[in-house]
């Protein structure tokens, strides 16, 4: 008696292991099958849906602009910051042993990462050079210019208020006449970013309920105009998940399409800009381009853009469908 059912008992595991099998595939096919059906919903009324996307793409734009506005303004200012420099006026009494020994202390202090010096005789001729007034600055009895030492900080001590306190401490020694760091337009910058991530934090909040109140206002009328489908269906006994289930799935299109017009209007407005950005860069020597949204980005958008429609249409569908009852009198 064992054996036999030792023979039977894999044969019934396999089989209640194929029903579980069969049981998910069939709840796949139907998801998939209800989210194509959520589509077709949205493919056959295209007016109305073509404005309520375009709607859910400008809101979602706006923020997204700040953020690659703020993204680009970062690499910006990290190159001006890794590119700070303190300029030293020596005291024009040194000697060139005390003038050695002060350079040799400046090297080799833990924040700086290099320095140049600039003599008093080189800064003497560039300036002829450059001023044009070489004859009238021979008459001199002696040289006005003082020795200057550029210093270059390490990378972690390169932001504004690093390089102002690293100037502090070097303006305190005896050898220093006075230094100069100008970096007042760097603090405007910081001001101005911390400013805009403000400003997008907020208008974010603002526009991301409003694409909940979109679709969830959408949602809603798509519901009422169906009501007397949905009264059929629940006639012939199906449940309120079942029925919910497109309309959440619709929720997700719209969220989707409306992050797909919001990365096709950042591309088109970084492509129209990228030729005035250029021209800018070329007349400051510089290399910079515009970086629009990355792979990484352009995946969290539209996974907050679908999200943000899944929250607007689960928000009315579950209260809506319970409100539609057949009338059976």
């Amino acid at each position: 008696m064992s054996l036999l059912f030792k023979q039977r008992n894999p044969k019934g595991a396999s089989q209640r292991k194929l029903g579980l099998i069969g049981r998910v595939v069939g709840v796949i096919v139907s998801n998939i099958r209800q989210i194509l059906t959520a589509l077709g919903e949205i493919w056959r009324d295209p007016v109305p849906s073509i404005l309520t996307v375009a709607v859910l793409g400008v809101s979602l734009t706006l923020p997204s602009v700040m953020y690659v506005v703020v993204k680009n303004a970062e690499q910006v200012e990290q190159h001006w910051q890794n590119a700070a420099e303190i300029s030293l006026f020596l005291q024009q009494d040194l000697t060139s042993q005390q003038l050695s020994t002060f350079v040799k202390q400046i090297e080799l202090h833990a924040q700086v990462e290099k320095i140049q010096l600039i003599s008093a005789d080189d800064a003497l001729q560039e300036f002829e050079q450059l001023s044009g007034f070489g004859g009238a600055l021979q008459m001199l009895d002696k040289n006005p210019l003082p020795n200057v030492l550029l210093v270059t900080p390490m990378q972690e001590y390169a932001s504004a208020s690093a390089a102002a306190d690293l100037l502090l401490e070097f303006e305190q020694m005896r050898e220093v006449d006075f230094g100069k760091l100008d970096i007042e337009w760097l603090r405007r910058l910081n001001s101005v970013l911390q400013l805009i991530k403000d400003t997008m934090g907020s208008l974010t909040i603002l526009l991301c309920a409003s694409v909940v109140l979109i679709v969830g206002n959408t949602i809603r009328l798509s519901i009422i105009n169906r009501k007397e489908e949905i009264e059929v269906l629940k006639l012939v006994g199906a449940t309120d998940a079942f029925i919910q289930r497109p309309f959440l799935f619709t929720g997700l299109w719209y969220g989707f399409f409306g992050g797909i017009i919001a990365w096709l209007s950042i591309e088109i407005m970084l492509f129209y800009l990228s030729g005035s950005i250029a021209t800018i860069a070329d007349l400051y020597q510089s290399n910079f381009k515009l970086t629009g949204l990355n792979a990484r980005e352009m995946l969290n958008l539209l996974l907050i853009s679908m999200s943000l429609g899944l929250i607007g249409s689960f928000l009315v569908v579950r209260k809506q469908i319970k409100l539609i009852e057949p009338d059976t009198a």
